[in-house]
């Protein structure tokens, strides 16, 4: 039973990472993004996602400056872009996240995209930086098995994470099943399909079951599917109300009711098309 917002995972290096977390994607920078970190942090949240992309890391790197935890305590995510990947591009790129961000070490460092001819040099980066302590963790985000399978065939260490979009519509069977066997730990991004799937008959009578809404109802999904997730919010009272999933738990017919919701639906690109 997952019934805490301070439940971690074990990654497959020992590290512990948050089941929930907040993530900032279209968070503006400043002082929307500042408010959201330091509203999450206060709510009980210990986990932060950003990433380069997301132009607001400097806003993240305040809202965890000024709020009212020390850095030991929470965990901390941001990604390489596409236009940075490559050994050197890397290197130079995360020095510019960790200044930005204001933090001498990240938790989890990923490649956000698996840019063709390009993604095995970026790893090789993030091994140097995990290698020599500035990243407690590294990972990728939206690789496919065969991506993984090209990765790991000549790389130093089993990436630790693997970020995709995941969601109802999009349940991803075939990377679950690779990097459960290779202990990836899976976290989804955009798990409420930006609330497109939350007038669903099939979700909204599975709230009024349990006395939870929409969201909180795919959020526990996700946590039963064990993975880790980041709802993206800049409300202070959505913020609170996403992570008020740790009171209940689905059982096993309405697991499988949401699952066969499935349609291999993205919302996100096709990784195997970014970047070309």
């Amino acid at each position: 039973m997952i019934n805490s917002i301070s439940d971690t995972v074990v990654l497959n290096n020992g590290v512990e990472m948050p089941r929930f977390g907040l993530g900032v994607y279209k968070a503006e920078d400043g002082n929307e993004v500042t408010n959201a970190v330091r509203s999450a942090i206060h709510a009980g949240y210990r986990s932060i996602d950003t990433a380069s992309f997301y132009k607001n890391e400097k806003g993240v790197g305040e809202g965890i400056r000024t709020a009212d935890v020390s850095r030991d305590e929470l965990f901390i995510t941001t990604k390489v872009w596409n236009d940075e990947q490559g050994y050197d591009e890397t290197l130079k790129a995360f020095q510019q996240s960790r200044e930005k961000l204001g933090v001498s070490y990240l938790d989890l460092y990923l490649i956000h995209w698996p840019i063709r001819g390009k993604f095995k040099d970026t790893w090789r980066a993030l091994e140097k930086l995990y290698k020599e302590g500035y990243v407690r963790a590294i990972g990728v985000s939206n690789f496919k098995p065969h991506h993984l399978h090209e990765l790991l065939a000549d790389s130093e260490f089993v990436p630790a994470v693997n970020q995709v979009e995941f969601h109802p519509r999009l349940t991803q069977e075939d990377t679950r099943a690779f990097c459960y066997d290779h202990r990836i730990q899976m976290e989804a991004w955009s798990p409420m399909m930006r609330g497109r799937l939350f007038d669903h008959p099939a979700i909204t009578s599975l709230a009024e079951k349990y006395q939870k809404t929409p969201a909180q109802i795919i959020l526990r999904w996700d946590l039963q599917h064990d993975f880790v997730t980041i709802p993206k919010s800049v409300h202070e009272e959505r913020i609170r109300q996403n992570a008020n999933v740790f009171d209940f738990e689905l059982d096993k017919g309405d697991m499988d009711r949401i699952d066969a919701l499935n349609t291999n639906e993205r919302i996100g690109p096709d990784p195997d098309k970014m970047g070309q």
